[in-house]
């Protein structure tokens, strides 16, 4: 048996691509889930950063700048997942909920960027020119967020959408080549086989063309001539 040369990712691809927009659509119609993930997402943003961020950071007032950050984050995460979770049946009666939306993501994104260009601008901290930019997109999101009179989980919950499209095109794309090449994989195998059995075909042939006839002797020659 030849050792596969191309795996079956493919299979796990498109179905995380289904999942995935599954999960877009199914956001986009129900604001609980809309909060709880929002709140999941900023928990991972937040509990992954601590140790790689606060190893590379050299400067104490720095550490303990974002330290601070990443608490009020973790902290918005929890809230935004307990609300999501106990409040779902309430969340479009009450109108409180969706103000606690609107300012916990206002503070998150605004948090990241005023944090970002302190440290930039008060603590020489170095950066990259397109990070730059995206924390000025970031403050201003911040910004926007809080002053909008009609922001609600909607908006976020159609940016989910959106990119729960993108990604399940991308993964659903990525997936095709995948399969694509192990199509192409499996016909060159069993193209490769039939070669062979033709190969060993042509080789009997020849086998049999080659062999010396043997010369199939008479009874009546053998016997002895009497004259």
């Amino acid at each position: 048996m030849s050792k596969a040369k191309y795996g079956y990712g493919w299979v796990l691809k498109w179905v995380l691509a289904a999942l995935l927009l599954g999960v877009g659509f199914f956001m986009f119609f129900s604001p609980d889930f809309v909060y709880t993930i929002t709140g999941v997402t900023i928990l991972i943003f937040s509990v992954f950063r601590i140790y790689p961020l606060l190893k590379s950071l050299h400067k104490e007032v720095l550490r303990t700048i974002n330290l601070v950050e990443i608490i009020f984050d973790t902290l918005i995460g929890i809230l935004l997942v307990y609300i999501g979770i106990t409040k779902g049946s309430t969340l479009t009666d009450e109108p409180i909920w969706s103000t606690v939306y609107q300012y916990s993501l206002a503070f998150f994104f605004y948090a990241r960027g005023l944090v970002f260009f302190n440290s930039i601008a008060f603590f020489e901290e170095k950066t990259e020119v397109p990070k730059f930019w995206a924390h000025i997109v970031i403050l201003s999101m911040g910004a926007i967020i809080a002053v909008l009179p009609d922001f609600g989980y909607e908006s976020v919950a159609l940016f989910f959408l959106i990119i729960s499209l993108v990604g399940a095109a991308y993964l659903g794309y990525d997936g095709f080549g995948g399969y694509s090449k192990y199509r192409e994989y499996s016909a060159s195998i069993n193209a490769g086989k039939q070669v062979g059995k033709d190969k060993e075909a042509d080789k009997g042939i020849n086998i049999d063309k080659e062999a010396p006839k043997k010369r199939i002797e008479d009874p009546e020659e053998k016997r002895p001539y009497v004259n």
